[in-house]
């Protein structure tokens, strides 16, 4: 086995590599030994059949904050109340300037299992935003100009020190500025941000400049951080951020964030996990080194293959569908091996069995059947074996 650094060298050792040097040396565009794969540790179930899939090569990727925020004048209160007929969990605001509050509905399990996810699902989900009418963006301005970024790293070193060799953390940023806008504060359900970005647009740029300000030191404390990646947030999906959007909005907050993250040698990644067609050859153009959770059809709309032919520069990190997923272990498999087939050697390529899907211990299985003997550089050879070794 190597040791716990990162292979940097032109060179790679033809011993078996760990799972975290497998996938960093995928991530830093040098071939790998096996086309490394990994479950995300917020939906991974713990079990004999986890247990069994991570002895068979296995990774796990961990995403924790290098921060901890503080905002002054700032007045938060937490109360239960019931909204539309159900019971919310309403977070109020208040500020010198106003006050502003938002709803969350919690399933069961929030706060009893991980990252605040219920048993079932990823939540919980707000049901009121933050920012409703146009005389919520001065207090909602007022908490971003007076919130402060410090350093802390413990959740990181912690998270290293059990991980081991086992797999990669990676230290997490909330959204990039429009995005906490679309996603977070004003909410795109029922077309809302883009009725705001209409109506108001002069109070949406003022807050989205105000938020870009305020995170520059965010920056730097990610770049400082142990861990060798940074996910600069986003959920990125050409229908809710079409190319006008991206480009105005988007492509500039990259170029901010990379040129730190760079500087101090961190590789910088982002999450678009949806249908991004549309933003291929903008894509192309950022500063971007791993595009995060990216899903072939059919819930995405771009090929895995094409999308390395393209970014020629970027590695990808490659979401399994959670729409195949539902239907059973024959249409796994041939997702998987088709997939196989179309990207080439598997060089720059990243397999994520889930990004916001639960496996269930049947597909954990397959799957792990399939990518353990996906030995690289992929070849015809070498897929056709691994098809009639399931048979």
């Amino acid at each position: 086995m190597h040791g716990v650094g990162d292979p940097t060298g032109d060179e790679v050792s033809m011993t078996e590599m760990t799972r975290r040097e497998r996938i960093m040396t995928a991530t830093r565009k040098k071939r790998a030994d096996k086309l490394p794969f990994f479950s995300l540790w917020r939906h991974s179930q713990i079990g004999w059949a986890e247990r069994e899939c991570r002895n068979r090569g296995m990774g796990m990727y961990w995403q924790r904050p290098p921060y901890i925020m503080k905002m002054h004048g700032v007045k938060s209160t937490e109360t239960q109340v019931i909204a539309s007929g159900a019971v919310v969990l309403r977070r109020t605001y208040s500020t010198p300037v106003g006050s502003i509050y938002l709803d969350e509905k919690r399933e069961p399990g929030v706060e009893q299992w991980k990252g605040l996810a219920s048993w079932r699902d990823v939540s919980p989900w707000q049901t009121e935003r933050l920012i409703k009418g146009p005389e919520d963006y001065k207090v909602l301005k007022y908490m971003v100009e007076n919130t402060e970024y410090i350093p802390y790293y413990f959740p990181i070193e912690q998270a290293m020190d059990w991980l081991g060799d086992d797999g990669v953390v990676v230290d997490r940023l909330p959204h990039s500025p429009m995005q906490m806008l679309m996603i977070d504060w004003i909410g795109s359900e029922g077309g809302r941000f883009f009725i705001h970005h209409a109506k108001y647009p002069d109070l949406v740029e003022d807050l989205y400049r105000a938020i870009s300000k305020s995170r520059e030191p965010l920056y730097e404390i990610a770049a400082k951080s142990p861990a060798p990646i940074t996910s600069c947030g986003d959920n990125i999906d050409g229908v809710l951020v079409n190319p006008k959007l991206f480009q105005k909005y988007f492509m500039p907050e990259y170029e901010k964030q990379a040129k730190v993250l760079h500087e101090h040698g961190k590789l910088m990644q982002v999450h678009m996990d949806g249908r991004v067609g549309v933003l291929k050859d903008l894509i192309t153009k950022t500063p971007i080194d791993i595009v995060e959770g990216l899903t072939s059809p059919p819930m995405g709309d771009l090929l895995i293959g094409e999308a390395l032919s393209l970014w020629k520069d970027k590695v990808v990190w490659t979401g399994f569908p959670g729409s195949v997923l539902i239907l059973g272990p024959e249409a796994v498999k041939k997702h998987a091996l088709n997939l196989l087939r179309e990207v080439g050697s598997g060089d720059r390529l990243v397999i994520e069995l889930c990004t916001e899907t639960l496996l269930s211990d049947e597909n954990l299985l397959l799957l792990t059947s399939i990518l353990e003997n996906a030995d690289l550089p992929l070849t015809k050879e070498k897929i056709d074996r691994i098809e009639r070794s399931l048979a």
